[in-house]
């Protein structure tokens, strides 16, 4: 190149030189776009973890509004008049998560939920019938739970790594399986509690003080599961994994 000095080969002559600038800086320019693209694939390819498909914490929160509703009205008037009003409180949760554009999934199933509560109830003409599914659900969640244990795949860390979407190599390492068995078998504790409690107050027809304990074993006795889950996972973390 005009300019610039050249070095010399007895067989082949001048060699011109290439600029340091140029030779250093391309493969670093490559690199840096291979990582801008690699990090562009990655955000492309992300799917959305189970809980944001259900619409986080509220949307959680939201498909159990219906039934709070039943408890209250029930409560406080009669059995028609209290299926109305989960019904609407159902549809109200639809129509609200439309409006903000909000995952309609808690909404629906929350809405399925109630119908299927408030069919039984009025077939059965008593407001205790509303409650049968869940004792149902409590008993199938406890005996599934324990099942989990025996089987070597609990299920507080199924759900919970599923949850965040997490991967489930969690099994390989002996101190977090132990750790999720124990919040297993808390999660199982606190159904059978529910349905135990609430059985024995739907046998003796109770329905006023059914639908208080559904409220007070509801929330309550759920946040301490996921209290005693986060306990166990935090303890479970800190434990390297073992091959």
């Amino acid at each position: 190149m005009a300019g610039e000095p050249a070095d010399h080969d007895s067989a082949t002559g001048p060699i011109p030189r290439v600029p340091a600038r140029e030779t250093a800086g391309a493969p670093a320019d490559r690199a840096a776009e291979t990582a801008n693209t690699a990090n562009d694939t990655v955000d492309t390819e992300r799917r959305p973890t189970l809980l944001e498909q259900m619409g986080g914490i509220p949307g959680i929160i939201a498909s159990t509004v219906p039934v709070a509703v039943f408890v209250v009205a029930n409560v406080l008037f009669a059995l028609k008049p209290a299926l109305i009003a989960a019904i609407a409180a159902g549809v109200l949760v639809a129509l609200f998560r439309i409006v903000r554009r909000q995952p309609l999934q808690p909404a629906v199933s929350g809405l399925f939920g109630v119908a299927v509560c408030a069919f039984i109830a009025y077939r059965t003409g008593e407001a205790r019938g509303f409650y049968l599914p869940g004792l149902l659900y409590s008993a199938a969640l406890g005996v599934a739970f324990l099942i989990s244990i025996v089987v070597r795949w609990p299920l507080a860390g199924v759900v919970w790594h599923a949850v965040n979407g997490h991967g489930q190599d969690w099994r390989r390492n002996p101190r977090m399986l132990k750790a999720y068995s124990w919040a297993s078998a808390l999660w199982a504790l606190v159904f059978a509690a529910r349905l135990v409690v609430q059985g024995w107050l739907y046998n003796a027809d109770e329905e006023t003080w059914l639908g208080i304990a559904r409220l007070v074993m509801g929330y309550p006795l759920l946040g301490l599961a996921i209290v005693g889950t986060v306990v166990a996972v935090r303890r479970a973390e800190r434990t390297p994994a073992t091959s």
